[in-house]
């Protein structure tokens, strides 16, 4: 793919990921153009990092929908008018209905602090801590109808050091996040990513359990 991928980016919070990939976009490392952002929060800081780098924003109240399936329907609509090449969740604290899911088949990719399948949903930085890990990390996979279970892209792993704290070690996974992600999104736009029967294939090698980056 020689020209820009057109992503659309969820979010629900600070958007430091949605940062990251507007950084790597300037710098010219990633060649892309993020169509929309959408946020089922209207105080996530990222709707302002979107207003301040001119790109689309759209505030969707999940509150004011009946189920999640009407919400997420809506979430499509709006998706589909941008005619996307990847959905990228960026902090999106919300579970996508099977509806959403099937919408957009091998289109959609999420970020999550561990090293899956180990730790999937919330507080992983604390259970790393409280089981004594050497080493924690970060997952890039692509999203299905699980908890965090969708085929792994790519990993990215550090030592864990003795006694660090918890903001300390969410500090360093959140610098690993603001490297492999938009790595990840590149390659999606070089083309070097596809998917065939659950299995993921980087530069015509299948990985089982997804290929280890290093930063």
């Amino acid at each position: 793919m020689s020209e820009n991928i057109s992503l659309a980016v969820l979010i629900s919070g600070n958007g430091s990921n949605l940062q990251a990939i507007i950084d790597n976009i300037k710098s010219k490392n990633l060649k892309a153009e993020i169509k929309i952002v959408i946020s089922n929060n209207k105080d996530a800081f990222g709707l302002s990092r979107a207003s301040a780098n001119g790109i689309r924003k759209v505030f969707i109240d999940h509150k004011d929908y009946d189920d999640r399936e009407t919400y997420d329907a809506e979430l499509i609509k709006n998706i589909q008018k941008e005619n996307v090449d990847l959905i990228i969740l960026a902090g999106f604290m919300r579970i996508l209905s099977s509806k959403f899911i099937k919408a957009f088949p091998n289109k959609i990719i999420n970020i999550h602090p561990s090293l899956l399948p180990k730790y999937p949903g919330l507080n992983t930085h604390k259970k790393v801590i409280e089981n004594k890990d050497e080493v924690h990390g970060v997952t890039v996979h692509f999203v299905d109808e699980g908890l965090d279970s969708g085929s792994i892209i790519g990993f990215i792993k550090l030592k864990v050091s003795t006694n660090e704290k918890e903001n300390e070690l969410e500090n360093r996974i959140h610098k690993l996040e603001h490297y492999i992600y938009p790595k990840i999104i590149s390659e999606f736009q070089e083309d070097k990513i596809m998917i065939e029967d659950n299995k993921v294939m980087i530069d015509k090698v299948f990985y089982e359990n997804g290929k280890e980056y290093f930063n």
